[in-house]
């Protein structure tokens, strides 16, 4: 098993990665300096389903009461976040009270947003269980949906903990792995040349994934993401650069409809667009069509879907957190490893997904 200390301006926690990791839970929880008196555990259908009965026998905690909802962005609504308040009140939470979120990317964003603002704030745990939540549930960005835009109502609120079992993965579909890996790609191309490389070259097949590769890079990839939000936590440089491939990728989320498109398939699409971009407007030096070739044997679609216009991806985009006077700001690369933000003129955008439309026509 593997740990890795985040640290930032507000909060320093451990991330534990690895098979069995979950057995750490029980003793950060006795452990804790300032003793919880309730715990509200926030899960959601599919997982719950899978594993919410190991998960109670696993850790043995007591005063414990669930909360299940939706499964994906379905979870990320007003409606939704208003019934897990409600629940939290009806349930005597109190401000030592704890809150673990048990699940994906969605269930962290959805729990981590209750837990920032009930009571003015109470502490929560990270425990992921997918490859994709090796991102969000790190760095304390927590949010909702809102119908204009992608995790537009959020806070940021660090968790106490995060602990990765590496066993939870085991059930996941392809398509789940897949929306994940992506963010590892994303990490990849942001930080380290030879960490691209090294999944290019050891990961042929998303479902043939070994235990000790997914360990490697996941915690490579938290490690990356710890790196980042040391140095700026709550967004205000550097770590806009996490978003690399996501002001398209959330475009197309939203356009698309929440959850018909799973976040990572839309930020594979969107990090190639960006590449493209990077290449005409930075001068990139990069093999494009090698790095097209593996999205696609890994099964990503590499077009925007079917159906969505060009004028409403850029509408999408202006409403990106990113956007700063109605300008759109892109994270492109220089090179592999380094990003940089860079204001596109609508002209250029527009211009560019009508090519990035038609050379896309044109490969298939």
């Amino acid at each position: 098993m593997q740990q890795v200390k985040i640290h930032t301006s507000s909060k320093t926690y451990p991330v534990y990665i690895g098979k069995g990791a979950i057995q750490q839970l029980r003793s950060i929880i006795h452990g804790a300096e300032d003793q919880y008196t309730t715990i509200m555990v926030i899960t959601d259908e599919t997982v719950a389903k899978h594993h919410l009965h190991t998960f109670r026998e696993q850790t043995g905690l007591e005063r414990v009461f669930e909360k299940v909802v939706p499964s994906g962005e379905k979870a990320k609504t007003f409606d939704v976040y208003q019934d897990c308040l409600t629940s939290a009140l009806e349930n005597k939470l109190d401000r030592k009270s704890l809150i673990l979120s048990f699940g994906g990317g969605a269930v962290g964003d959805l729990a981590g947003f209750v837990a920032a603002t009930y009571m003015r704030g109470i502490r929560f745990i990270q425990v992921p269980t997918t490859i994709l939540a090796h991102d969000s549930a790190v760095g304390g960005k927590v949010a909702i949906n809102h119908p204009l835009g992608k995790n537009m109502v959020g806070a940021f609120h660090q968790p106490e903990a995060v602990v990765y079992d590496l066993g939870y993965l085991k059930t996941l579909p392809e398509k789940e792995l897949r929306s994940g890996f992506a963010e590892v790609i994303k990490h990849s191309l942001i930080s380290d040349e030879n960490f691209y490389f090294w999944l290019m070259e050891g990961i042929q097949s998303l479902s043939g994934m070994t235990d000790p590769q997914m360990l490697e890079f996941l915690t490579r990839g938290v490690q990356i993401k710890g790196g980042v939000i040391a140095e700026d936590e709550k967004e205000n440089g550097v770590r806009a650069f996490l978003n690399f491939g996501h002001t398209l990728g959330h475009a197309i989320e939203a356009e698309a409809g929440f959850g018909e498109v799973t976040h990572g398939e839309a930020v594979a699409i969107g990090m190639l667009f960006s590449l493209k971009l990077s290449i005409q407007l930075l001068g990139l030096d990069f093999n494009i069509k090698a790095f097209k070739l593996w999205l696609k044997s890994l099964g990503y679609e590499t077009s925007i879907p079917a159906g969505i216009s060009n004028e409403r991806l850029l509408e999408r985009m202006k409403q990106d957190k990113k956007t700063v006077n109605g300008a759109i700001r892109f994270v492109l690369l220089e090179k592999i490893g380094l990003p940089v933000l860079k204001e596109v003129e609508e002209t250029v955008l527009l211009m560019n997904l009508k090519k990035f439309a038609e050379e896309e026509e044109y490969d298939d």
